[in-house]
């Protein structure tokens, strides 16, 4: 069983590495790894706060805007981010880090770490390419927000968190382009492979590891379902 997790960078390094959820999450997807031989866990890893702190110093020093610039400085957010990832599992994840998803073929070990990739998407783009490659019927999306809502609930104090959506509906919310550091709960790139795969998606909050067991062991969640129309 090979579940794929797309970690959201600002879970790892809000600002700096946040050491002690790290810890616990370490010791948590160690232990979900020992109830079974046949568990394994991808994780794809974003840039998040740093990313766009990063992307938004170029914008300011530079008084420019160029988007492949930008996606560039995003990536190499989320390469810091995967080295870090999987130095904590060490010995369960001898491969390098994965920085294009669609010339991996092999998975040697428990865990496989990978990060952004090319220009154009996020890594979200890159957790459903491997979950294509390793047939995963599912990609986790882990950020700092529980569930899906109907807007940005920072912005519109009326939006409402959704349980479960279709990918059409999903799609037709976030639209389909991408824009360098755009938060989304699923990049629209991603979104639109997704559905075309069949493939169901579960955002939820990544900070809640307790909550992560219970989507890992199938079990009741706090989260949102993005799933084939």
């Amino acid at each position: 069983m090979t579940k794929v997790i797309s970690l959201g960078g600002s879970i790892v390094a809000p600002s700096t590495p946040d050491i002690e959820f790290l810890k616990q999450f370490r010791t948590a997807i160690i232990s979900w790894l020992n109830t079974s031989a046949d568990h394994r866990i991808i994780f794809i890893v974003g840039g998040g706060a740093p990313a766009r702190a990063w992307q938004e110093a170029y914008r300011a020093v530079s008084n420019a805007n160029d988007s492949e610039v930008q996606d560039w400085i995003g990536i190499m957010a989320t390469r810091l981010n995967a080295q870090l990832v999987k130095s904590i599992f060490s010995d369960l994840c001898p491969q390098d880090i994965v920085t294009n998803p669609e010339a991996v073929t092999i998975f040697a070990g428990r865990i496989l770490v990978a990060a952004g990739w090319k220009p154009g998407f996020s890594t979200d783009y890159d957790a459903v390419v491997l979950a294509g490659r390793f047939s995963a019927d599912c990609v986790i999306n882990l950020s700092n927000i529980e569930k899906v809502y109907t807007a940005d609930p920072k912005k519109d104090p009326a939006a409402k968190p959704i349980d479960a959506i279709s990918w059409k509906e999903y799609r037709a919310m976030v639209g389909d382009t991408w824009e360098p550091g755009k938060n989304t709960p699923f990049d629209p790139i991603a979104a639109k492979s997704a559905e075309s795969m069949r493939l169901k998606v579960i955002c939820a909050g990544g900070r809640n590891i307790e909550n992560l067991l219970n989507i890992l062991d199938d079990k009741p969640f706090i989260g949102s379902v993005i799933g084939p129309n």
